[in-house]
């Protein structure tokens, strides 16, 4: 089984609001190879020093150890998994922010005869990490590795659920710069990020729904920054998705710029490192824009370019979702 990364090109914090993301799945993955049978889930995998061996059924996915194996355990008790697999997992996705998590999950899913179509995976993928992890995540990574569409980028309504397929033009390039700053979600303020963004939406309603000037009506400035967050990146998302399908890649460019420093001032989820690289590379010609991806908190940053503009990192081509290998 193969299950893709992705990169988020912007909407970020808004999915587990209802709101709207604009992701696409990556040529850059997790693989699953092996045998399926047997009463254990029995996974290698040479970034993990220790192998994953579980005994089927699963009951208290989090307290399973290694730490890495709690993304597969808590597929399989999800599943309610009692015919297992023994295999090895490979990976070519650096652990930066590209929902190495989400593909791993997806793939166990699959690996562990999952019927559903993409939707239903990515539900119960999503369940899994929360019971697993304890990272209140929404459904953006989960759904884009198991939907994705070669040559196409995403715009998910996280409310719907709808997903409309976007073209990604030819004449621009998705680049992926690793910020060398590590990152883990369970350790950081991701759930406090959600939970501020809970209490504001009780004071003005939903976050999805409400316009801008709303936000002034939230007196705690914390969260009033947080709604003002969310509420003004739906709308860059929107402004993203026309622009893009315009040809206007300089006004694309600026609504990533935009999203950067709304989720380092208003959201507090960028560090120095990644505001650095994110002007590094937006002064570079050929840059129409860049922003981190992935949550914040450390990672990658996410450059849209005119081709060949830029040297470093990694050139991200837009993806089919998972799949057998």
């Amino acid at each position: 089984m193969f299950a893709p990364g992705r990169v988020n090109l912007i909407g970020d914090h808004t999915d587990y609001m209802g709101g709207l993301v604009f992701p696409m799945a990556i040529d850059r993955g997790v693989s699953i190879t092996g045998t399926v049978g047997g009463s254990l889930v029995e996974v290698r995998s040479g970034r993990e020093s220790t192998s994953a061996r579980l005994e089927l059924p699963i009951d208290d996915p989090a307290s399973v150890s290694p730490p890495w194996a709690r993304h597969l355990a808590g597929v399989a008790a999800e599943m309610d998994a009692t015919v297992g697999f023994t295999g090895e997992l490979s990976s070519d996705l650096p652990v930066a922010g590209l929902s190495s998590s989400a593909a791993v999950q997806v793939a166990v899913a699959l690996m562990l005869g999952h019927p559903g179509p993409p939707l239903a995976v990515a539900e119960l993928c999503q369940a899994a990490e929360h019971r697993s992890i304890g990272v209140p995540c929404g459904i953006m990574d989960q759904l884009t590795v198991a939907a994705g569409v070669a040559g196409h980028a995403l715009l998910i309504d996280c409310h719907s659920l709808e997903v409309a397929p976007v073209p990604v033009p030819e004449d621009v390039e998705v680049v992926i710069v690793h910020s060398g700053e590590h990152r883990e979600l369970a350790n950081s303020a991701y759930a406090a990020r959600r939970a501020e963004c809970e209490s504001a939406q009780q004071v003005i309603g939903p976050l999805r729904l409400a316009p801008l000037d709303a936000v002034a009506g939230i007196d705690d400035a914390i969260l009033r920054a947080r709604a003002r967050h969310v509420v003004s990146e739906n709308q860059r998302v929107r402004d993203f998705a026309e622009a893009l399908a315009e040809g206007d890649y300089s006004e694309a460019g600026h609504q990533m710029v935009e999203s950067h420093r709304s989720l380092g001032q208003d959201f507090e989820v960028s560090t120095p490192t990644l505001d650095t690289l994110v002007a590094e590379l937006a002064a570079i010609p050929g840059v129409y824009g860049a922003r981190l991806t992935g949550a914040g908190f450390g990672g990658a940053v996410v450059a849209l370019c005119r081709p060949g503009a830029l040297d470093r990192g990694f050139l991200a081509i837009a993806s089919a979702g998972a799949r057998v290998l």
